[in-house]
């Protein structure tokens, strides 16, 4: 009875910082550019309504690894509300996490298509979709309190999964703001590079699954895979 009302707990926090992340104002650039591409849509999505909101995290309350990503696509989560659905990172991605456990299904198309994560919750540091994929330094900076608060609603979480240099960083950032580190020097972003904090959780790198890296080769799916069963095994789950 105790851990399924600390279950109930946690998921009932995570829904309001889920909505609180939803009704976020802070970046009026931002906000514009989700907006705008809401209203004029790509043309393979002219029938679609967009989401055009900022999109909060979703997984399992009871996640031992926290994956992070950079920012919603303007075309991905920006039209479907969930982080790498619709989009060509998501397609590369969730059939990993599925052969790996982490995901009951190996495609991600909709908020609504059944798709559940296990053991595992993702997130982003910043939750709306950037020009260019690229967010300002004072963005990130807003946007921090929706990830130190996620983080704190999760509190089973043994291993942290950063996709691309962006999100390391801001994840780094987190952990000095926080107190987890002390210094930021240490912690250097590459694929697969690995380190185990102050406090016991691990620290892991990967490539962002984007298409730029997916569709040159810079990233595979070997590589990527490698870095999910790592993950697993430092959060002591079996595979």
């Amino acid at each position: 009875m105790i851990k399924r009302s600390a279950i109930q707990s946690t998921s009932l926090l995570l829904q309001q910082i889920q909505d609180d992340i939803i009704h976020c104002e802070l970046c009026p650039r931002l906000r514009t550019y989700c907006q705008g591409i809401g209203a004029t849509r790509r043309r393979a999505y002219q029938d679609q309504t967009y989401w055009a909101r900022p999109v909060p995290g979703f997984g399992d309350p009871r996640a031992r690894v926290l994956i992070v990503g950079l920012a919603p696509g303007a075309h991905g989560a920006n039209r479907t509300g969930r982080p790498f659905t619709g989009d060509g990172s998501g397609d590369f991605m969730y059939p990993v996490l599925h052969d790996l456990g982490f995901a009951n299904k190996p495609r991600a198309i909709a908020r609504d298509d059944g798709l559940k994560l296990h053991h595992a919750w993702i997130a982003s540091v910043v939750r709306c979709a950037p020009p260019g994929d690229k967010p300002l330094p004072q963005e990130i900076r807003n946007c921090s309190q929706h990830f130190t608060a996620e983080v704190a609603a999760l509190p089973r979480i043994k291993v942290i999964v950063c996709l691309g240099k962006i999100a390391f960083d801001g994840c780094i950032s987190h952990l000095l703001h926080t107190n987890v580190i002390p210094a930021k020097s240490p912690y250097r972003f590459a694929h697969a590079a690995e380190y185990r904090l102050p406090n016991g959780i691990y620290l892991l790198a990967s490539y962002h699954p984007s298409l730029r890296n997916t569709n040159t080769g810079r990233l595979d799916r070997p590589m990527f895979t490698r870095v999910f069963l790592r993950a697993r095994e430092l959060a002591g789950l079996a595979i």
